[in-house]
């Protein structure tokens, strides 16, 4: 099998490449030089690097496209200047690999794509799955609504389209859980808020497995929510951490500080969504880790 491959020396994409050295990848990034370096215990030979998807006039020798680019959405404030960045690091892109899939006499079976559970939105303590549509005017919604619609147009009878709508995906050495760890082990851990806010999370283990899922099962298209069957409230998520990590719970930060700190991103932290990952699991596909506990055991005391 052969893969292009967006966003490999992100987060997740490290993590899926480890998956394919049996395949080979086509490994799309801005420096060939710092990717080398990130993946050189990854990469046995199978990857090659592109810096421009302006060296492909076509897509007909991928059997799969898989597209995770993205400028990270929570890292910094949203100015005018970052949210452009955001989004055209998501849209260009998408569109690019479309127009490419469309140019192909023979294309990719299937182009797996980017998105998030911020296309939700704030919905409460109401739990809700893939069926629920959405239509709102804050930032995570139309980002993420945009790159789906994009990335939808490449779907035709030859190539299928699946849409990942990703939770927080916990890794001890990186994202929000590497972010959270070193309060919490110092015993400074606590809610954000009231705690009430639902936060729908899977861990990278089947983050990374449930994309080699679908790239392995032909019938699957449309949207996935990557999250774990259980999500819990922000509260029972920082007990259990800090539970887990042998530390006391007793602080919390209030939202206005965040608000103060972060602006308008401060909803990323606030927004619940009880999303549940109804299609992936009617699919076939089983998570190893369901439940929080096991989780946060498996990556705090097994890495």
């Amino acid at each position: 099998m052969k893969i292009l491959v967006t966003g490999g020396t992100g987060f997740i994409g490290k993590e899926l490449l480890k998956h394919f050295t049996t395949f080979k990848v086509v490994l799309l990034t801005r420096d060939i030089a710092l990717a080398k370096r990130t993946l050189s215990y990854t990469d046995h030979g199978n990857i090659d690097y592109i810096s421009s998807l302006s060296e492909l006039r076509d897509l007909n020798d991928f059997d799969a496209v898989i597209n995770l680019a993205g400028e990270p959405i929570v890292d910094k404030r949203w100015t005018k200047k970052q949210k452009e960045l955001i989004c055209n690091s998501r849209w260009k892109i998408t569109e690019q690999l479309v127009n490419l899939i469309h140019a192909s006499g023979e294309p990719p079976a299937v182009f797996i794509s980017g998105s998030a559970v911020g296309y939700y939105g704030n919905q409460e303590a109401h739990p809700f799955d893939e069926s629920l549509h959405v239509n709102q005017p804050y930032f995570p919604h139309q980002v993420c609504s945009t790159w789906e619609q994009i990335a939808k147009r490449a779907r035709s009878e030859y190539t299928r389209v699946c849409i990942l709508r990703t939770g927080i995906v916990l890794k001890a050495d990186g994202g929000a859980l590497g972010k959270m760890l070193p309060p919490y082990k110092l015993g400074l851990g606590g809610p954000i808020g009231n705690g009430q806010q639902y936060m729908p999370w899977i861990h990278i283990q089947d983050m990374v497995r449930g994309i080699v899922y679908l790239l392995n099962t032909p019938h699957a298209h449309g949207k996935f929510n990557f999250c774990a069957p259980h999500p819990v409230t922000n509260k029972h998520f920082s007990q259990l951490l800090a539970k887990s990590l042998r530390r006391p719970h007793f602080m919390f930060t209030p939202r206005w500080l965040l608000k103060m700190a972060l602006g308008e991103s401060s909803i990323l932290l606030f927004d619940s969504a009880r999303a549940k990952p109804k299609r992936l699991t009617e699919l076939g596909f089983q998570f190893n880790f369901s439940r929080l506990e096991p989780a946060l055991k498996n990556l705090l005391h097994h890495t």
